[in-house]
This record gives C-alpha cells, sequence and structure tokens, in this order.
C-alpha cells in the first residue's frame, strides 16, 4: 500500500508564503521598473545628444546636395562619419551610410520596421549579434513621408546596463533576504501568543492549572475570557451538582432517620405510623425533584439570554395572592414592559419565585417588587417586604445551604442559597438589606459588561 504524505495545515506556513510572494511580487515588480526607467533615461540621454549634432548631419547632406536630409537614396555618395538609412513610408531601404556598409549592417529599415511597435523599440539586433540604438527622424515632402535612421553602437551601454540590472537585482536579492528574516521572526513572535495557549490548554487538560491566564494580545482576549468562562462555568457546574447531592443526601438522611425513629416508637397507632412514614416518603420525593431541579439550574452559556421580567413578577403575584390568600397581601409592582435581564426564563423564575414567596411567607401585608434600568445600564431587581426583616448578623449565614432564620415555617433552608448560586452564576451581585418597608430587601444587581458576582 503505497504512503500518501499529507503535510499538516499550518498557520506560519500559510502566513510566511503568501506575506513572502507579495513582496517578491512587489521587489520584482519594482526592480523591473527601475532597469526601464534606466534604460529609458541613458536612451534619453544619447537622443539629447544626436539631436544637438542635426546640425552638423544636415550640413553633411547639404554639401552632398542632398536636402533634407531624409532624401538620401542608394545612389548618392554622401560623406558622412554616421550609421545612417533612409527609408520610405513602408519601411524600404532608400540609401545606407558607407559607415553602415562597411560595418555589414543591411536591411536597416525592414528590422526597425519589426520592433517598431515593441516596447524597447529603440533597439535593433543584427545578425553579428551586435546591438545598436537607433534614433529615427521622420519628415514628409509632396506628401510622401520619408523616414532617416540613426544608429549608435549600444555595446557600451548594453555592458553598463547589465551592470546597472546585476546590481539592481543583487540588491532585491539581499532586500529578500532580510525581508525573509524578519517575516520568519515577526510570524514567529507574532504565534508566540497561540503557543503559549497551546501550552496552557495542555496544563488544563493535566489539571496543573485551573484557568488561562489574562496576559494574551487584544486580538486573542476574546477568545481566551470565552474559554475560561467555559471552565468556570464547569467548575461551577460541577460544585453545584456536588452542593445539591449534599443536601439531598443530607435530607434524606434526616428523613430515613425521622422514619425509623417512627416505626420504632410503641406508643403511636399503626394507622398513625402509616401516615407519619406516607408523609415522610412524599418529602423524600419532594426533595428528590427539587434537587434534581436545582442541579440544572443557572447555567449561563457564552450567548446571553434575555427574558422579559414583568410577565413572570405578575404571573407569580397571581400564584402568590391565592397561596396567601388569608393574609390578604398587597402587591406593588414597579416595572416596564420593555426591561429584560440577561438570564435564562427559568432560572428568572426561580429566582423571583423563592424570592417573592419568601418575603410572602415573612410580609403582614405589603410586599415591593422593582425592576430598573439605573443610568450606567446595570440592571436591578428589588423585592421588599413589610415583615421583621433579617439582622445584619444572620445576612451571611441565611444564604448558607440549610441554613434558617428561625423555624417559625417548614422548608429545608437552601432558598436562598439557590438564589445566590443563580445569580452567581450569571455573575451578577446579591444583597440583603433593610427596605424602606421596614422589612427585608433582597437586591439583585446584573451588570451590564459582566462583572464578577459579589454577595453582601
Amino acid at each position: 500500500m503505497p504512503v500518501i504524505f499529507k503535510p499538516k495545515k499550518r498557520l506560519l506556513t500559510r502566513m510566511f508564503v503568501t506575506s513572502l510572494s507579495i513582496i517578491a511580487l512587489v521587489g520584482f515588480g519594482f526592480a523591473w521598473l527601475v532597469t526601464v526607467l534606466n534604460e529609458q533615461n541613458r536612451y534619453n540621454k544619447i537622443t539629447a545628444d544626436y539631436i544637438a549634432e542635426l546640425p552638423v548631419i544636415a550640413a553633411e547632406f547639404r554639401e552632398n546636395n542632398v536636402v533634407p536630409i531624409t532624401q538620401a537614396q542608394d545612389n548618392d555618395n554622401i560623406e558622412t562619419s554616421y550609421i545612417m538609412a533612409t527609408c520610405d513610408n513602408n519601411y524600404q531601404d532608400l540609401w545606407q551610410s558607407n559607415l553602415a556598409k562597411d560595418h555589414d549592417l543591411n536591411n536597416i529599415c525592414q528590422k526597425y520596421r519589426k520592433i517598431k511597435d515593441n516596447f524597447k523599440n529603440y533597439f535593433i539586433d543584427f545578425e553579428n549579434q551586435q546591438s545598436y540604438l537607433v534614433f529615427k527622424l521622420s519628415t514628409e515632402i509632396d506628401n510622401k513621408p520619408f523616414h532617416l535612421l540613426i544608429l549608435h553602437n549600444a555595446s557600451e551601454l548594453q555592458k553598463e546596463i547589465n551592470r546597472f540590472n546585476q546590481l539592481t537585482y543583487f540588491r532585491l536579492a539581499l532586500v529578500l533576504g532580510a525581508a525573509t528574516f524578519l517575516l520568519m521572526s515577526t510570524a514567529y513572535w507574532s504565534l508566540l501568543p497561540l503557543n503559549q495557549l497551546k501550552q496552557e490548554i495542555l496544563k488544563l487538560k493535566q489539571g496543573k492549572q485551573q484557568s488561562l491566564s489574562k496576559d494574551y494580545p487584544v486580538e486573542l482576549t476574546e477568545v481566551t475570557d470565552a474559554l475560561n468562562q467555559l471552565l468556570d462555568q464547569n467548575q461551577q457546574r460541577q460544585q453545584q451538582y456536588q452542593n445539591a447531592m449534599n443536601d439531598l443526601a443530607h435530607s434524606l438522611k434526616t428523613r430515613l432517620a425521622a422514619s425509623i425513629a417512627i416505626l420504632d416508637e410503641p406508643s403511636m397507632q399503626i394507622k398513625d405510623k402509616d401516615a407519619q412514614i406516607l408523609k415522610q416518603i412524599e418529602d423524600m420525593d419532594h426533595l428528590v425533584k427539587y434537587q434534581l431541579k436545582r442541579a440544572m439550574m443557572g447555567r449561563q452559556g457564552l450567548l446571553k439570554q434575555y427574558t422579559p421580567v414583568k410577565p413572570i413578577i405578575e404571573q407569580l403575584v397571581q400564584m402568590l395572592s391565592k397561596l396567601y390568600q388569608s393574609k390578604s397581601i398587597t402587591f406593588t409592582v414597579n416595572c416596564a414592559q420593555d426591561i429584560s435581564f440577561p438570564i435564562s426564563k427559568g432560572d428568572l423564575m426561580e429566582l423571583c419565585g423563592n424570592l417573592m414567596e419568601n418575603a410572602a411567607k415573612y410580609c403582614i401585608s405589603t410586599i415591593e417588587i422593582s425592576a430598573l434600568q439605573h443610568p450606567n445600564g446595570n440592571l436591578c431587581l428589588k423585592i421588599e417586604d413589610d415583615g421583621p426583616g433579617v439582622d445584619e448578623q444572620y445576612r451571611q449565614k441565611i444564604i448558607q445551604r440549610g441554613v434558617r432564620a428561625d423555624t417559625q415555617y417548614t422548608g429545608q433552608g437552601i432558598g436562598l442559597a439557590v438564589c445566590v448560586e443563580i445569580v452567581n452564576s450569571y455573575h451578577g451581585t446579591f444583597e440583603i438589606a433593610t427596605s424602606h418597608l421596614q422589612g427585608a430587601a433582597f437586591i439583585i444587581t446584573f451588570n451590564k459588561d459582566g462583572a464578577h458576582s459579589k454577595v453582601t
């Protein structure tokens, strides 16, 4: 079976090849332009010299009674020190100077006709591989065009041009060499953060590091922040699962102990025992469902979800009004219709439900719910009641799992802890304060730029 070599895709190779190709293209284009301009400049200089000598050439033709000079014919014996030829409109030879004949330069006009439309129309090559510069002077007599071609030996000029071209391309090679070195250095230096990212990810996989560092270039900041957010969510989720299972195990252990105590109570009737055991089983079933639901809460993704607040508050108000109908609670809702929080609907329902139910338990007759957006863009949810409030010494304790401020009502003491965990998972702040109604005030704030969570 033949082995097929498939090279790995590398950013460094792509960057290097593309950049070097662009530099080489621009470099060779510039070098070509410089050499062409140099040739044109040398040609223009020699042309200027010949233009200055035109009076001498015209005088030579005048001495031989050939005026203008373009009318020289092949049988005209003209003494001149120039290599020249005259042509008709079709570039057929009419006359060649003796010097041209001595150098065996034949068919000058036909050769010029072949190159006159070329880009370099000022060089004529002959069979002896000799190159000549050609200068054309045209005129029209009796509606007949004539051309005078003056040739100049280009040997020295070609050598000079070749030396200039060699020097130009040598310099280009030096520039390309320096550019290649700089490109390799730049590419290596530019890709160092990616190599650092690779090494840190390997350390994360090996458990040697908990998060990515913060010293990355701006272009990679969003990527590393997103990865850190995913890592943080994963850690929070694991901790959340662990907390939920610990709470569930603790609660089930308490009810199992209570069930055993009921079974061992000799003074109770079997009917009463059955009722009490059934009550403990119902509580355990409720705990299992609640803790499983709690383990799924507070999962913020990379894409933020925005949930309207007012419909959820109104739904909870209707439910709690019926549930606590005997207290005749007055609910006041201060929330604009367009206020939305960066939290999933299920988590917002759980958060508001726990806090509003807690307020309904302890209030006297009034609960006030406010949802607003501060001028700095932060979103705030405030739930206040006119109950006894929460002493400062208990504010940090009641948000811990399993801790309750009193035993007046049944419960597991994990409602507020769940609220804090939900808020933390969305990088919000959770604060317990004293309400202007003289009761408790629970204040949740979601920072517009995703600030880190804080509990006060």
